[in-house]
């Protein structure tokens, strides 16, 4: 039954985080470790607490109140004697209860930035070796520690504490019981056989009353594991992927773009206004470069066409609609992103390449590959297209990695295709190879070119400088070139050649 229930609220967390809006991950306590480390740590707690300390809480419960019911039976004069003092032991236990939620939730925080941290070492233990900086990462790690410590000793001296108090009650019960029950019998209303029995009854309830108090620590964690997993089944993201009410895109997008009047800043930023009053249009079919310095707001146009984000006010529009109207799902199922890091799934290269269209025959696969210049080189591999990629494919070159992706999106074979700096990262040999297969899948689609190197897009069918969150300047190389050495696109070539154009 526990493992069953912690496969089942994995399941149903994971199910519902990711249905959530990106903008949700931005915020700092959403990071991809922490909410790998509650996912983890919340579901074992909800396990520990719903078939292990609940069941025991059952268990005391019913035989607490079968030894009541008897002590009654036996001798009711006794027993009303120390049932009135019950609620001085459950004031004791909730009381404590309380105080150890309270810590527990302190504590499962400073927990999680351990972990975090811990997660964040080990998927970047490549960076860590390079710059030799194992001790300062474990000092880090000490340092979060801290916290963890200092509540622990907190919450083990409440415990202790609470623990006192519960058998001292217990124990002063039966001292209670024993004087009681001893008048009673030099007046002969109690004989000592039922005296006996009433003491074996109620002192085992006391041990066991005390040793379910001893659980509230325990019982603090679970419950405050359980509100924090049924915050995030309870959370309705701000962007639904798959709206009933949306129009579902049931034949081929014409793949027509156009931003008006958009405002946006990031969730995460919300003082660091990115666009304010952006309009921007990319014809059907068309290749549109977006250009400017770092910061300008190129790739925040690409996440609002994808619409993993909003616009705080004006419109995304695809085919004259908004973007909103749309059923997501659908829609996104006719757009491709190729990213400058690319994603990588731990499968073979078959299972990455396939992401993008999983009933792909194979035929179909290979011809993805190709037109990615990916062929070449996974045949050349002793496994093929059967080859492990590790870890974020780790195992390949970055040249590699980016064309697998490439293959991923051609095998999708969208109608709008965006590339978020796909050939930045590469080395003049991988670049080219990139550059080439992307400008085969560019014919006759709708791209979206975000590029830090001018000489990469210079065959665009437009090109929009972007500066300050807005558009500056627009239209094709030579067109822009002719605006002379004051124009912004020329002061960019000039930036990245060294002198004027």
């Amino acid at each position: 039954m526990g493992e069953k229930l912690t496969k089942r609220v994995r399941e149903k967390v994971l199910s519902n985080l990711l249905t959530f809006e990106v903008g949700w991950f931005d915020q700092d306590q959403n990071t991809s470790a922490a909410v790998c480390a509650r996912l983890s740590t919340e579901a074992r707690m909800v396990r520990s607490l719903v078939s292990d300390r609940i069941s025991l809480l059952l268990q005391v419960s019913v035989s607490a109140s079968t030894a009541f019911v008897l002590a009654l039976i036996v001798a009711w004069r006794v027993a009303i004697v120390l049932i009135s003092i019950q609620p001085l032991l459950i004031s004791s236990f909730y009381s404590r209860s309380v105080l150890m939620k309270t810590i527990s939730e302190r504590s499962q925080k400073a927990q999680s930035e351990g972990s975090q941290l811990a997660s964040e070492a080990v998927i970047n233990h490549r960076t860590i070796t390079a710059f030799s900086s194992q001790d300062r990462m474990l000092d880090l790690f000490a340092e979060t520690q801290k916290g963890p410590r200092i509540e622990n000793i907190r919450h083990s001296l409440l415990s202790g504490a609470g623990l006192f108090c519960s058998q001292f009650l217990t124990t002063s019960a039966i001292a209670l019981t024993y004087w009681y029950g001893g008048r009673l019998m030099n007046r002969n209303l109690l004989t000592s056989k039922h005296l006996f029995q009433v003491f074996f009854l109620l002192m085992s309830t006391g041990k066991n009353i005390a040793d379910t108090g001893s659980m509230t620590s325990d019982l603090a964690r679970g419950s405050s594991a359980v509100a924090s997993v049924f915050a995030t089944l309870d959370r309705k993201t701000e962007i639904e992927p798959e709206s009933p009410e949306g129009l579902k895109v049931t034949k081929v997008l014409k793949g027509k773009i156009e931003l008006k009047s958009v405002f946006f800043y990031y969730p995460s930023r919300p003082d660091q206004a990115i666009f304010q009053g952006m309009n921007l249009k990319i014809e059907s079919g068309k290749t549109v470069a977006l250009v400017g310095q770092s910061g300008s707001g190129k790739s925040t146009i690409i996440g609002l066409i994808e619409r993993f984000y909003d616009p705080i006010k004006g419109q995304v529009l695809i085919d004259d609609r908004d973007i909103k109207s749309y059923n997501l799902k659908s829609l996104r199922s006719q757009i491709a992103l190729v990213s400058q890091e690319p994603t990588l799934f731990a499968g073979s290269i078959r299972e990455n390449i396939i992401y993008g269209k999983e009933e792909a025959t194979e035929s179909e696969i290979k011809k993805a590959a190709i037109c990615a210049n990916a062929h070449e080189f996974i045949s050349a591999m002793e496994d093929g297209y059967e080859t492990y990629c590790g870890e974020r494919g780790v195992q390949l070159s970055g040249g590699q990695r980016q064309r697998i992706a490439l293959a991923r999106a051609i095998l999708k074979n969208p109608t709008i295709l965006l590339l978020d700096e796909a050939t930045s990262a590469l080395d003049s040999v991988s670049e080219n190879l990139v550059q080439e297969a992307l400008e085969k899948m560019m014919i006759s689609r709708t791209s979206v070119v975000v590029a830090h190197r001018l000489s990469t897009i210079q065959k665009a069918d437009t090109i929009a400088v972007i500066k300050n969150g807005k558009v500056v300047e627009q239209g094709s190389h030579s067109q822009l070139l002719a605006l002379g050495k004051n124009g912004s696109y020329s002061e960019l070539m000039k930036l990245q050649s060294g002198h004027s154009p």
